[in-house]
């Protein structure tokens, strides 16, 4: 009798950026590399083939996804990418940009018809504009939304999940312990709510972050406020091994 086919996950980080005259451009990432090496691990002990890739440019993103099409997968395809970013985009390690709706692309059924079927599930540890959140809690009925906040939203292909550590057009937090979505992502994925339904597992997490994280150092106080959007069409149980 043959094995099931294995769950892949791909993890990229991005620690280090240069321009091409080979010159420094964003701030290094300390703390990225040792936070994406524990989801790796994480995700290899809840059964999931797991290509971990340091410190890619623009281009070698977009390859690394194109290859990922064409690989056999199991049950599900998850994706941590953890880099400096803005709305809408994350960047190579070569300051280049890749538009999200990109990667989302190459992974949608018409392109992809081996992934057609499999929830594909996104964890974005990235900036998404340079706002701050002070962490107030105010009560309104409406609000000037962020110019391309949804059309990030609009893109998502079905069958695919995405989580983004911040809300449009605010900054996400990294410091040298790790950033504060991703070790919420961590100590979920490691306690007993691992088993919950992939809706009830990313509301946790957005619990975990608002309430029992905030930044320090330059930004003492400020908060974050991890988003997701869904276009699955089922319960998905994507880490309950």
């Amino acid at each position: 009798m043959s094995q099931p086919r294995q769950s892949r996950a791909l993890v990229i980080v991005n620690t280090d950026f240069c321009g091409s005259d080979g010159q420094a451009t964003f701030g290094t990432r300390r703390g990225a590399r040792r936070e994406a090496e524990k989801l790796s691990n994480t995700l290899s002990r809840l059964n999931y083939r797991v290509k971990l890739m340091h410190n890619k440019t623009a281009k070698e993103i977009e390859e690394l996804y194109q290859q990922e099409s064409g690989c056999e997968h199991g049950e599900y395809f998850v994706s941590v990418i953890s880099s400096h970013g803005e709305q809408g985009l994350v960047f190579g390690c070569d300051s280049e940009p890749v538009k999200l709706t990109r990667i989302f692309q190459i992974l949608a059924s018409k392109k992809c018809p081996v992934l057609t079927q499999i929830p594909k599930i996104f964890f974005i540890q990235a900036c998404r504009g340079e706002e701050l959140d002070p962490g107030v809690m105010v009560e309104c009925d409406s609000g000037d939304p962020v110019p391309g906040g949804f059309s990030d939203y609009l893109s998502i292909p079905p069958q695919t999940a995405v989580m983004f550590a911040c809300s449009p057009g605010y900054v996400a937090f990294l410091n040298i312990s790790g950033s504060m979505f991703l070790q919420a992502l961590l100590k979920v994925l490691e306690g007993e709510e691992r088993h919950l339904d992939l809706n009830r597992l990313m509301t946790r997490i957005n619990w975990e972050v608002a309430f029992c994280c905030q930044a320090r150092g330059t930004y003492q106080g400020c908060k974050e406020m991890p988003c997701f959007v869904t276009n699955l069409l089922q319960e998905v149980f994507p880490f309950s091994s």
